[in-house]
This record gives C-alpha cells, structure tokens and sequence, in this order.
C-alpha cells in the first residue's frame, strides 16, 4: 500500500459551497492538527508532512474554497477573512472544536486570520513561508501573478496552466524568466508536476481568487495581533525565505525555526519533528 493510500478524504456540504479535505491519524491524546496548503494547489501537496504528523494524532487539511476539489460561490473580491470563514465552518461541520493550527503561504494568511477570529478554539499556529512583499511587489504580483482564466476551445489555457506551475519551481515571480530570478534546485518528477497541474486545472476558473487574497492580506498588520502561541517556520529552498527574520520578529514572542521542507521523507520526517516539539509544548 502506497503512502498515498493512508490518506483518507470526504466532502463537507456548506451553504453554497461544497468543502473537500484529506484526513490522516485518527483521535487520541493530542489535538487534531488543521493544516492549510498553499495556493495554487490542495490539501495533495501536504500528504507528506499529513503522514509525518499523524502518527500520534488526527490530521486534517481542506482544499480551500476555489482551489482543488472546493467549489462553491466566491465574490470576486473575496479577503482572506471570507475564506477563512468558509475554513471555520468546514471544522464545524467536522466536529473539531479546539485544534492546533498549520498554514503555507497562503494557508499562512488563512491560519492568521482564523487564528485572530478563534483564539480561544486554536492552541498553537506554525506560519510556514510568508510573503512580506514590498508595496511595489505586492501590486506587480496583483497585477501578474494570477490571472483569471476561462475555458477556450484551442485549449491555449490548459498550456498556460503547464507553463505556470512548471514554471513556479523555476523562477520567482514565475513569469520573470531570467537568470536574476532563477530558483534554486529543479523541477519534481513528471508525476509530481502532473499532479500538480490536473489540481490548477480543477480550479482554473476560481484559483486565482485565494492567490489575489492572500497577496492583498495585510500581513505586517494582522500577524503581531496573534493572541495563541506561534512559530515562524521556512525551508531554506522556499522563495520566501528572504522574509524569514521579518516574519520572526512580527510572531508575539519571536519564535521561528528553520525547517528541511518536505522534499523527501527524510525531509518531511525532519520538518516534523520540529513542528511536533513547538506544537506540543503548547498543545493542551
């Protein structure tokens, strides 16, 4: 059995809107973990680090609305603070009252502004990555980074979707293909890039819409308003990286942590272990 297949997944029905998740563990001493993916994918990219945490307690990450197999009405000019809702009501709707909390990027923003609407429901927040984007920067990637797509009948959007998500692990932004702007590393595996692009592809009408949010959120702002124990977390090959110390010092407390990321089990058990010794020893 693949590790893949430890996974299990279900739907949450919402007003409106039709919630998917990914489930790992299952109930005992510790609190349920909720985590929360990055734009522009699922709850699929966090499988590695789902399985390295769910050994010793229940797991949870939903697609985002509008990303993955989430679908449901969104206004065009939804905040990070409507997707959050949508976040909270899925828990509701599971049942998970008192959590510890997990957000990447974009999750990151979503977990901040739970964090901030339920303090008292949330034990401890790891932000892992987050883009603290010069103004100048913030409205570039408004303008650029996610377009809104539609359908065509020359399919020129299904290659512009391969060329965007195979592009992300190249540049930073994706769209300044230069040796400036040249990342670290590579690119994944075939099935690993597919995988990613059928998961844009679900959404291609709506993914931009959680990207523009959390571009938009007010980070510096709402981050040192956290009233629950937080870690500032980031892999060294994460393009973010460059905001690490700020992201530290904006945290109550200013802790942070480098971590190996998830680029192989070895990594995601790493990753773990450092996320499990900050969560437990406030988790209650």
């Amino acid at each position: 059995m693949s590790p893949a297949a430890l996974v299990r997944r279900g739907f949450v029905n919402l007003e409106a809107a039709q919630i998917h998740y990914r489930e790992a563990g299952a109930p005992g001493a510790r609190l349920p973990l909720v985590m929360v993916h990055a734009s522009p994918a699922s709850s699929l990219g966090l499988v590695p680090l789902m399985l390295a945490m769910a050994t010793d307690r229940r797991v949870i990450a939903p697609d985002t609305l509008g990303n993955g197999d989430s679908v449901g009405d969104i206004p065009p000019d939804a905040d990070i603070a409507f997707f959050a809702h949508r976040l909270m009501q899925t828990l509701d709707t599971l049942g998970i009252e008192h959590f510890d909390l997990y957000g990447t990027h974009t999750g990151a923003s979503l977990a901040t502004e739970l964090a901030l609407a339920q303090p008292q429901r949330v034990a401890s927040v790891v932000l892992d990555g987050v883009g603290l984007y010069p103004d100048d920067l913030k409205q570039e990637l408004l303008a650029r980074y996610a377009p809104q797509l539609a359908p065509d009948h020359q399919g020129m959007y299904l290659m512009w979707v391969w060329h965007f998500v195979r592009d992300t692990f190249m540049f930073w932004p994706w769209y300044r293909l230069d040796p400036a702007h040249r990342r670290a590393g590579g690119l994944p595996d075939a099935a690993a890039l597919h995988a990613k692009v059928v998961d844009v592809l679900k959404a291609a009408t709506t993914y931009h819409l959680p990207y523009r949010a959390a571009i938009g959120y007010d980070k510096r702002t709402r981050i040192p308003l956290l009233q629950v124990p937080t870690l500032a977390a980031c892999a060294r090959s994460d393009m973010l990286h460059i905001y690490f110390e700020e992201l530290r010092q904006l945290v109550p407390g200013g802790r942070g942590a480098w971590i190996e990321g998830v680029h192989t089990p070895e990594a995601a058990a790493a990753t773990a272990e450092t996320l499990r010794q900050f969560i437990d020893s406030h988790s209650t």
